[in-house]
């Protein structure tokens, strides 16, 4: 498994499995059981997702050390101050059955962020977080929030796939060696990404799947990607994507399609955010 650096030296797995999504108990353990036979040790939650005591109950049931895993979670939007943060955190660590978690997200830019950075500040320096971070933000979100953080984010969560390459944000974080890591990575089923003939073309020409191409596309990119599935077959071809590489053809072609089409929420949309404050 490749790994990067992320900019405090700690080091995270390129290939994780995301568990978005996933509402039943059965299919979420199966899936991570069959993540870890297959060489997976990367392992991405969030409150909001409401599993995160499945994925425990699944970690603590296998042999692999915790040391040897990578587990990130998120703090949910209706958590907006300091103190709402740190509950919020002490009961993911405690449905996660760990002392720490690897990596620890905002998990969109929405009312109260700097102070819930503040608070995962102190967990990062108390200890019980190794790495902290933000998913959705974007250029203007990170400038604000730089303007009281005293740690940088490590990473920065965005959806990211062919028809939506952030570019722009990806040069941004790479300024700020902040790593960028990409949900949604496939393109979550719309947009009829995998049916992109360009990537049929470049995955007939390496005898893999579009899946396959698409991932070996973002770790190219030193992207981090966090798939999601629930099938056997698709977890194990999900990291068999390390025993190939794209010519810089092939990545340019790719390149070539971008649409610049959001798949899913816009971190920009004021409404969706707060209209996300009510949930839980």
């Amino acid at each position: 498994m490749e790994e990067l650096k992320l900019n405090n030296g700690q080091m995270i797995p390129q290939l994780g499995l995301g568990v978005f999504k996933v509402q039943d108990a059965d299919d979420l353990k199966s899936a991570v059981a069959e993540a870890l036979k297959d060489g997976y040790r990367h392992f991405d939650t969030a409150t909001i997702y409401h599993n995160e005591e499945w994925l425990g109950e699944a970690l603590a049931e296998s042999d692999v050390k915790r040391e040897d895993l990578f587990i990130t979670s998120k703090v949910w939007n209706s958590n907006t101050t300091y103190d709402e943060t740190i509950t919020a955190f002490h009961e993911s660590l405690k449905k996660l059955q760990t002392d720490y978690l690897d990596l620890y997200l905002i998990h969109w830019p929405s009312e109260g962020y700097n102070e819930k950075w503040r608070a995962m500040e102190q967990l990062y320096n108390d200890g019980l977080i190794k790495s902290i971070g933000v998913s959705n933000f974007e250029k203007p979100h990170m400038e604000k929030l730089m303007t009281t953080a005293k740690i940088k984010p490590a990473v920065d969560q965005v959806e990211t796939h062919p028809y939506f390459q952030q570019k722009e944000l990806n040069q941004y974080l790479k300024s700020m060696d902040i790593a960028h890591e990409a949900w949604g990575p496939l393109g979550q089923g719309k947009g009829n990404v995998m049916e992109d003939p360009v990537l049929i073309k470049i995955a007939e020409a390496h005898n893999k799947s579009v899946a396959q191409v698409i991932l070996r596309w973002h770790l190219q990119r030193d992207i981090i990607v966090i798939p999601k599935s629930v099938h056997a077959e698709r977890i194990a071809q999900n990291i068999d994507v390390f025993d190939f590489k794209l010519t810089d053809e092939e990545m340019s072609m790719i390149a070539s399609i971008d649409k610049n089409q959001r798949g899913s929420g816009d971190p920009n949309d004021e409404e969706f955010l707060k209209s996300s404050l009510s949930r839980k």
